[in-house]
């Protein structure tokens, strides 16, 4: 469920804006949401190290990696390092 949020900004930053969504094709709205989105998606590292086990992860299907290889991999390396 979509939440309403209220802010207030400066009129001519306000202008500013509008004139920026105008150009992209955006309206107003959209534009905070990205914005929001990116800050809170730029500094939310849990959200970045998921993102990044599911790049990992897609990498190594397309190699042909099963999970089985993973965990052999991984208990090999256990070994190694005692």
């Amino acid at each position: 469920m979509e939440r309403q949020m209220i802010i207030r900004i400066d009129k001519d930053l306000k202008q500013r804006l509008d004139r920026l969504a105008r150009q992209e094709g955006k309206t107003t709205s959209q534009m905070v949401r990205e914005l929001i989105q990116d800050y809170v998606k730029n500094r939310d590292i849990a959200s970045y190290l998921d993102g990044l086990w599911e790049r990992i992860g897609q990498k190594l299907k397309e190699r042909g990696v099963r999970p089985a290889d993973v965990s052999a991999a991984i208990k090999e390396a256990r070994k190694r390092a005692r």
